[in-house]
């Protein structure tokens, strides 16, 4: 490609992927008894998803995404592009230096993903942390992807700062804001200024909580996609206590929310095991 018809096609891509709307699944990781990333349980998974969900994330939190090996990563991610029809792909970066962040920007790149999904920094003992701005800031500036920016402090231990993160959604490169801060009224001070990106609820217990948001990620979408959809359409209370319902009966608030929902998947013959990555 000419160096000139880069910029273009990426400010396309980027203008296309806002648009995002609905439910996006992080998907969970299937892996065989070797814990080799499992195909055939992609496919499937995949299959029973497919018409029902906006796009997919793969390698985030509920794919395990920071246990992953770097094999498990590619394997995940070109499974996800592979299978997913021409709906966005969106692939989940959980690792802590910006440096690790780029290469696997790159490798996503070139698996065809549509863009990356990014927390905050962690914390590091032997170098300052950056703000939330500058660490986005020299993402967006590096990655050749797009950047949809996951927003927590569970892990990163982060300061929730609006300010801070309406001018991270105002770089250009970034696509939207999963929004996993467990605040609700810091999400709607979010949403009460100038957000040019898609905000998606990244909770399920609080998707009523805030009906301006435009789309939810959240590991249910693995199991009840049409549930998830139904709320972040309606926002009604009935809804919400069906999510709620269902969040609770496959223990989606314990620890290990994410190996509950691969024993569904399991018990309905979707994936092969349910086990961890490693």
């Amino acid at each position: 490609m000419p160096p000139s018809e880069a910029p273009r096609n990426r400010y396309a891509a980027v203008e296309q992927l806002k648009r995002l709307r609905g439910v996006v699944v992080p998907l969970v990781t299937p892996v065989d008894a070797r814990h080799k990333v499992c195909e055939r349980s992609v496919a499937r998974l995949m299959d029973s998803l497919r018409g029902r969900v906006a796009g997919y994330m793969p390698a985030l939190s509920t794919g395990e995404g920071w246990k992953l090996s770097l094999k498990q990563w590619i394997d995940i991610v070109h499974l996800t592009v592979e299978h997913a029809d021409g709906a966005p792909v969106l692939a989940g970066v959980e690792v802590g230096r910006p440096a690790g962040i780029l290469a696997r920007a790159a490798l996503a790149e070139a698996l065809g993903a549509d863009a990356i999904v990014v927390p905050p920094p962690f914390p590091a003992a032997d170098t300052p942390r950056p703000t939330l701005v500058e660490h986005f800031r020299e993402i967006v500036d590096k990655s050749p992807l797009p950047v949809f920016v996951y927003h927590e402090n569970a892990v990163s231990k982060m300061d929730l700062d609006v300010t801070a993160l309406r001018e991270v959604c105002a770089l250009p490169g970034v696509i939207g804001v999963k929004e996993s801060s467990g605040d609700a009224q810091f999400t709607k001070e979010l949403l009460a200024g100038d957000v040019p990106v898609p905000v998606f609820q990244g909770w399920e217990h609080q998707i009523a909580d805030v009906p301006g948001v435009q789309g939810f990620v959240g590991p249910l979408a693995n199991l009840e996609p049409d549930t998830c959809d139904e709320a972040v359409t309606s926002f009604s209370r009935l809804s919400q206590e069906r999510v709620d319902e269902l969040s609770e009966k496959y223990g989606l608030l314990a620890d290990d929310w994410y190996l509950h929902v691969k024993t569904e998947l399991a018990r309905r013959g979707v994936i092969s095991t349910a086990l961890a990555v490693g």
